[in-house]
Parts: C-alpha cells; sequence; structure tokens
C-alpha cells in the first residue's frame, strides 16, 4: 500500500507537479478530497490524520493555518510556501545544504522546501562562504531570471493568454520572499542586492552572481564548489573548461537536476558563478518530492 500522502493544494502549480510525479509510484498512496471539500477545514483535517506526510502547496498565510489544522496531530509536514523557511523548528529541506542536512531532513517532523531562487544563490554561495572566498558581510548582487510558471496561476494566465508579451524585472523594492532564506543559509550577514526578472517562457531558471575574487580565486572557487558536491545525485559542477557562451535557463527542464558553473575571467578574478534548474523540479516540485523520499526513509532519487 506505501506510505500515505496528503498534497494540500494539489491544484495549484506546484500541486500538480508533485501529484503527477507520485500518481505513477507504487509506494506511494495518494489522500485526495473532492473539489467541493479542498477548502472544508473538517475534510482537510481528516486527510491530515490519515496521511503519514502531507505536503502544502499553499500561500503562507493557508500553509500557517494547515499547520496549527496539525497541531495535534503526528503528521509530518513539508511546506512549499516561505512560511517557515527560516523558523529553527522546520528542518532546512536542500539535502546538499551542508553535512548532516540530509540526516536533519530524515529525522524531522517538520520541513520547508526551499524557493526556487534561494536554491540556486544558497547552492552558489554556501561553500564559498563556507570556504571563506566570500566574506559574509559581502556586498553581493544576484541576478536571476526564471519561466512564468514560477509566478503561480496568475501569472500563467497573464502569459498564455498574451496579456504579457515580454520578459521584465520585478521585486525592484529589495523585498523579494526569498531574500531571509539566502542571507540565513548561504552563511550572510548582509542582504544582498537581489534582481529578479521573468522570461517568457514555461520554465526553467539561471541564477548569478558576480564576484571580484583574487588572482587564483576561480580556481579556489570551483574547486570549493567541486568538493561541496563531490558525488551528489542531482547537483553537479560544470568542469572548468567547459565554458559556454551561452547560459540556458532552460537546460534542465523536466530534471531534478541543479548545475552549477564559474564564468568569466580566470585571470583577473572577474567571475561570475552560475546556477541553472528547473524551477519547476528542483526549484519546487521535485526538491519537495525528494525531501518525502528522504524522510519515508525511501530511495531519494524515487520519481524523480
Amino acid at each position: 500500500m506505501g506510505a500515505k500522502v496528503f498534497i494540500d493544494g494539489e491544484v495549484g502549480t506546484t500541486g500538480l507537479q508533485i501529484r503527477d510525479r507520485l500518481l505513477k509510484r507504487s509506494d506511494i498512496t495518494l489522500v485526495s478530497l473532492p473539489e467541493d471539500k479542498r477548502k472544508d477545514p473538517g475534510a482537510r483535517a481528516a486527510a491530515f490524520a490519515a496521511a503519514d506526510v502531507a505536503i502544502l502547496c499553499l500561500p503562507d498565510d493557508a500553509a500557517r493555518e494547515a499547520v496549527a489544522l496539525c497541531a495535534s496531530l503526528d503528521t509530518r509536514l513539508i511546506d512549499a510556501s516561505t512560511a517557515h523557511r527560516t523558523d529553527p523548528e522546520w528542518a532546512f529541506g536542500f539535502a546538499e545544504l551542508a553535512a548532516g542536512q540530509r540526516d536533519a531532513i530524515a529525522a524531522a517532523r517538520l520541513v520547508s522546501n526551499p524557493g526556487c531562487y534561494s536554491t540556486c544563490a544558497i547552492a552558489l554561495l554556501r561553500p564559498l562562504t563556507d570556504a571563506g572566498l566570500v566574506a559574509a558581510d559581502a556586498a553581493l548582487s544576484i541576478f536571476g531570471i526564471s519561466g512564468y510558471t514560477g509566478g503561480g496561476k496568475a501569472m500563467i494566465a497573464e502569459f498564455e493568454s498574451g496579456e504579457s508579451q515580454g520578459a521584465f524585472v520585478y521585486a525592484t523594492t529589495q523585498a523579494h520572499k526569498h531574500i531571509p532564506e539566502v542571507v540565513k543559509y548561504a552563511g550572510l550577514a548582509a542582504k544582498p542586492i537581489f534582481v529578479p526578472s521573468v522570461g517568457h517562457f514555461a520554465q526553467g531558471m539561471v541564477v548569478q552572481i558576480p564576484l571580484h575574487l583574487k588572482p587564483g580565486g576561480a580556481a579556489a572557487a570551483h574547486a570549493a564548489l567541486a568538493a561541496h558536491y563531490a558525488g551528489s545525485r542531482f547537483v553537479s559542477v560544470r568542469p572548468a573548461d567547459q565554458a559556454q557562451a551561452r547560459e540556458n535557463p532552460q537546460a534542465l527542464n523536466g530534471t531534478n537536476k541543479l548545475e552549477l558553473a564559474v564564468l568569466g575571467d580566470a585571470a583577473t578574478g572577474r567571475v561570475v558563478v552560475s546556477a541553472i534548474l528547473d524551477n519547476l523540479g528542483k526549484g519546487a516540485s521535485g526538491a519537495a518530492v525528494q525531501n518525502l523520499n528522504i524522510m519515508l526513509g525511501l530511495d531519494e532519487g524515487a520519481g524523480l
């Protein structure tokens, strides 16, 4: 029969992607509600109680309400919203973050799924701050572009109806919801400047961080990244001699992979560290399924 999993918010973009991954599996049984009961507190409470693990694919406030509904239950939770990502009572669901993080996820009742932009930024920065190559108080700037599916149903409709016909930059007040988790888990002491944008494509993401390193710093940065992710199943570091003239944000669509690269002028230390993933894969639904597998003691790549 397998473990029972309830996706609260299964008709949203992230929820549907998780559901599609889990429906194909014989080791998972989905707990679902009929359409007219999806917002009914009693029906949802019963679904939570019936599940071994529930995945919250909800806006922040609704996710907090769902957690309250589960307060008296043993049901384990994965929250895909921003609501609990910096809460110390929740394990941060980026298994590749540091030594021991996978074990923390496996043992946790409460796991917060990282954001897509923050997964990329943290994956790039954490090994570099740990190695002392980037100072915690460095004045950093992060640029990223994502497919429009990262904006949810309203933005998807905006692009697919033709209302939006080109890319745009947003979050210009420097209050993007992913910044706090980047600061905490990348080991920063200062908030970076973050310039996110939406492209005229459905899914995929590239995030880049320019760095002024000392001569030889590019090789050191590459070595730090390669050492950190050595043996990783889903995170890879592109070989230093495989530079590309263009970075394609859609290159890893349909996968749970994250590829990192060190680009630029190694001789002067003027480099850009770059990350590519599918914003609906390792940036959201794929990461949730990976965390689910870890929590249940299953093959980490099952369904991915």
